[in-house]
């Protein structure tokens, strides 16, 4: 592994290798005081490490050392182009999010998971889970237009049925940027992602994807599941239909009501307003410590 200082106090850059070989890069943010464990975060589908930074900056002010990374495609590890860039999807969790685990140091107190909608989903897929004292998951959800209120889930089925197989076709990759809703996704990220929100259980539900409950149902991890009651792609319900996967491992639901926070829809959960959540994230972590 290589590293180099980042300019910014107490991180550090870090470019590893995918189990595969893949070059991807992530950050490091040292923890101030006293150390309380390590923080890995698995990020959403198409959102940059950077989008993570101030809630690692603030859990690294707290006692935790964080590492942060892109999954390859995405932000800093995304190659000169997406055109004709092969992928399947769970290469983020089999390949990247698993030789990130690899990363960490054991000497840095326990390991726990932050985990942000696709987060949620890699971590059943991880096979080094058994290393982890807890996981946190914020908007996990099973993707499902079904499970959406009826505005969005009019905006999901046109997204998916007409914009995007036309955008798709034209550039070669998914291109999200252009539309201004997150980092353009390589074709393959976005071929099966389009295939797996038509079923109501996700992945769960493909026919192509036998099996693939079972690595879940080995997952012992304490898993808090906590999604916003204005999350519209991650209701609670959507939540519910994918994290009883987790079948065997001890499961907290947490909904939370946004009222207090003004809004917080899917990607507010990591935003400054939601402090007082990152807060209650914390002191659950060291409660499993």
């Amino acid at each position: 592994m290589n590293s180099c200082v980042d300019s910014a106090p107490r991180t550090e850059t870090v470019t590893f290798n995918a189990l595969d070989g893949y070059p991807l890069t992530g950050t490091r943010f040292a923890a101030s005081g006293p150390l309380r464990g390590t923080l890995l975060v698995a990020g959403a589908t198409g959102v940059p490490q950077g989008f993570y930074r101030r809630f690692a900056e603030y859990a690294s002010g707290h006692g935790y050392a964080v590492l942060t990374f892109d999954y390859r495609g995405i932000g800093r590890s995304r190659p000169a182009s997406l055109k004709g860039f092969e992928m399947e999807y769970l290469d983020w969790a089999r390949l990247d999010l698993a030789a990130a685990v690899e990363q960490v140091d054991a000497t840095q107190g326990p390991l726990f998971l932050v985990g942000h909608s696709f987060g949620g989903h890699a971590f059943g897929l991880l096979p080094s889970h058994t290393r982890f004292a807890g996981a946190y998951l914020f908007g996990t959800g099973a993707g499902w237009h079904g499970w959406m209120p009826l505005g969005e889930r009019l905006k999901v089925m046109l997204m998916w049925n007409l914009i995007f197989p036309v955008l798709s076709a034209w550039k070669g990759y998914s291109p999200w940027k252009m539309l201004g809703l997150g980092e353009d996704l390589p074709m393959g990220v976005y071929r099966q992602w389009r295939r797996w929100c038509k079923f109501p259980r996700y992945f769960f539900d493909d026919p192509q994807m036998r099996g693939i409950e079972e690595p879940f149902a080995t997952v012992r991890t304490p898993i808090v599941a906590a999604n916003t009651l204005d999350d519209l792609w991650a209701l609670p319900r959507s939540r519910d239909a994918f994290v009883q996967a987790y079948r065997n491992a001890p499961l907290q639901r947490r909904d939370i009501d946004p009222t207090p926070f003004g809004h917080i829809g899917h990607m507010g959960y990591f935003r400054p307003a939601a402090q007082p959540l990152w807060d209650e994230a914390l002191d659950w972590f060291a409660q499993q410590a």
